[in-house]
C-alpha cells in the first residue's frame, strides 16, 4: 500500500524527503520505502507526522478525505 498522502503533505509544505526524514529521526531512505510503501510506517512516526501536518492518522492512511482535524476543546 502507498501512502501517497505522506507525499502530498510532505510537498504542500515545500520539503524534501531528507527534511521529513530528519523530523523523525530516520534516513531518507527509510522515509522514501514509507511513501512508497515498501515498509509500513511505525505508529510513532505516523503519530509525529499527523501533529506536524495537522491531520489526522486516518487521513494519512486514507481512511478518511476530512484533512481538517477535529480537536474539541479541553476544559
Amino acid at each position: 500500500m502507498q501512502f501517497h498522502r505522506l507525499k502530498d503533505l510532505r510537498e504542500d509544505m515545500d520539503m524534501s524527503q531528507t527534511e521529513v526524514a530528519k523530523l523523525l529521526f530516520t534516513s531518507q531512505t527509510m522515509y522514501s520505502r514509507y511513501e512508497r510503501g515498501y515498509l509500513t510506517i511505525p505508529v510513532e512516526h505516523l503519530l509525529i507526522l499527523a501533529d506536524f501536518y495537522d491531520v489526522s492518522t486516518d487521513y494519512i492512511l486514507g481512511r478518511t478525505n476530512v484533512k481538517e482535524m477535529n480537536r474539541k476543546k479541553r476544559i
